[in-house]
């Protein structure tokens, strides 16, 4: 895999998800892992993410105007659940 610029081609990506496009973070940080003993495997994962890339650039998300509400949920009262307390 010499031939092939891996590192080269990964850093590329990371900039553009570093900017705009979170979508492929995950994909790209398990990529970024084998840059020192990248396989044919791992070029071809690569290669699949800038399709997806290329396929969604025209793609967006739009917020739309409005008030932007925050909500909140905590699902840890232990002191509540009857099952687990002691005499």
């Amino acid at each position: 895999m010499l031939d092939i610029p891996y590192a080269s081609t990964v850093g590329s990506i990371q900039y553009v998800v570093q900017y705009t496009r979170l979508d492929v973070a995950f994909a790209l940080s398990v990529m970024s892992r084998y840059q020192a003993c990248a396989g044919e495997a791992h070029w071809t994962v690569v290669k699949i993410i800038i399709k997806y890339l290329k396929r969604t650039k025209n793609m967006l998300l739009i917020y739309r105007g409005g008030e932007l509400i925050l909500e909140g949920y905590d699902g840890t009262s232990f002191q509540s659940d009857d099952d687990d307390t002691k005499p």
